[in-house]
C-alpha cells in the first residue's frame, strides 16, 4: 500500500486546532497509510494530541495565522509563516502531497498561485466541489475565487472541470454544461453566450450547452460552470435547503409518538437520505488549476466535515489528478 502526507493547516478555522487535530486522528485511523503533518502553534496543537507521540502525525511549528477578514495581498506579504503558508510549502517542497486549510479562501488562493504555480495557459484558479445529484454526482465550479470572470476563463474551467470529472468518476465524455438564466441561445450576459460559442467550438469536449439553477441536482450535467459570485450563491442555497430539509425531517419524525414510530419504521431510508444530502458529509472544495492538490474545507467545519475535506485530499492524490491535467490540458487548449 502506497503512503502518503497530508499537511493540515490546524490554525486558520473557525473552530480553532481542536478540530483538525480530532479529523486528523480520526484520519490516520481509518487509514493505515496516511500520514498527517499539523501546522501551527505547537503547544496549542500538543494539548489536543491524546497521543502526543503518534507515529503518523506529527506537528510543524507555525508562529502566525491568517486571520477570516485578512486582505490576501496583505497575509502574502505578511503572513509568510503562518500556518496556511508552511502548508502550502511543505507540498511545494515534497514533504507532503496534499494540503488541507479551513482558512481565508482569498490567502488561500494568493499564497497556492505564489507558492504551487498555476498549469500553464490557466489565467486564473477555481474553486471546485463535487455535490450530490439525483442519480450521482456534478462538479460545479467555479464557487467563490472568481467574483468576475470573462469567456476565457469559463473556457479554462470548463477545461479543467472536465479533466476533473473524468479523472475523479472515471467518465470518458463528462458532459459539460454553463450554468445561466435559461437554456435558450439568446440567454445569458456577453460573457457566458461567448464562452458558449468558445465551448461549442471544442471539439474534444462535451459541450451539451446551457443549464439553470435547478439542474444542478437532476443529473443533467457532469461539469456545471459558472463564474464565483454565481456559483457561491449556488452553493449556499443548495446547502441551506438540505439543512432545512434534514431539520424539517427530525422534527416531523419527532414530535408525536406516531411520528417517532414511521420514524423507527423508516430509520435505514432516512439514514441513507440523511447521508447523501448532508452538507458536512461533502466538505471539501478542490482549488483547481494549482500544481498541487490543495482543499478548503469550511471555515465553520466540524470534526466531521473535516475529515470528509481530508478525504477528499487522499482520493486526489491517490488519482493524480494535478500531474492528470497537466497532462492533457494542452490538447484542449485552443
Amino acid at each position: 500500500m502506497k503512503s502518503f502526507t497530508i499537511a493540515i493547516d490546524a490554525m486558520s478555522g473557525d473552530r480553532g486546532p481542536a478540530v483538525a487535530v480530532a479529523a486528523a486522528l480520526d484520519a490516520v485511523r481509518e487509514n493505515e497509510a496516511l500520514s498527517i503533518i499539523l501546522v501551527g502553534q505547537q503547544s496549542e496543537l500538543e494539548a489536543f494530541l491524546v497521543e502526543p507521540q503518534h507515529p503518523r502525525i506529527r506537528i510543524v511549528e507555525a508562529v502566525e495565522v491568517v486571520r477570516m477578514n485578512e486582505r490576501p495581498s496583505h497575509a502574502l506579504r505578511h503572513k509568510q509563516h503562518s500556518s496556511m503558508a508552511v502548508a502550502l510549502r511543505l507540498v511545494r517542497d515534497g514533504e507532503a502531497q496534499g494540503c488541507v486549510s479551513a482558512g481565508n479562501t482569498g490567502a488561500l488562493m494568493a499564497f497556492g498561485r505564489s507558492l504551487l504555480r498555476m498549469y500553464p495557459g490557466i489565467e486564473r484558479p477555481a474553486i471546485v466541489k463535487q455535490i450530490p445529484s439525483l442519480r450521482g454526482r456534478c462538479h460545479v465550479l467555479d464557487l467563490g475565487a472568481n467574483v468576475d470572470a470573462g469567456a476565457e476563463n469559463l473556457y479554462q474551467f470548463a477545461l479543467m472541470g472536465s479533466l476533473m470529472a473524468a479523472a475523479i468518476n472515471n467518465l470518458q465524455e463528462p458532459r459539460v454544461a454553463l450554468l445561466n438564466v435559461g437554456e435558450e441561445e439568446i440567454k445569458g450576459n456577453e460573457q457566458v453566450r461567448l464562452a458558449s460559442h468558445m465551448l461549442a467550438q471544442c471539439e474534444s469536449l462535451n459541450y451539451i450547452g446551457y443549464v439553470e439553477g435547478s439542474d444542478l441536482f437532476r443529473d443533467v450535467a457532469d461539469v456545471v460552470v459558472c463564474d464565483g459570485f454565481v456559483g457561491n450563491i449556488a452553493l449556499k442555497t443548495g446547502e441551506g435547503v438540505a439543512t432545512m430539509l434534514m431539520e424539517l425531517l427530525d422534527q416531523a419524525f419527532s414530535k408525536t409518538l406516531y411520528g417517532r414510530f414511521v420514524g423507527w419504521l423508516a430509520r435505514p431510508t432516512i439514514a441513507r437520505l440523511l447521508r447523501t444530502i448532508d452538507p458536512s458529509r461533502h466538505n471539501g472544495a478542490s482549488l483547481l488549476g494549482l500544481q498541487g492538490v490543495v482543499i478548503k474545507s469550511h471555515g465553520n467545519a466540524n470534526e466531521r466535515a473535516m475529515l470528509a475535506a481530508i478525504r477528499q485530499a487522499h482520493r486526489e492524490i491517490q488519482l493524480e489528478v494535478p500531474r492528470r491535467i497537466n497532462e492533457q490540458l494542452d490538447e484542449l487548449m485552443i
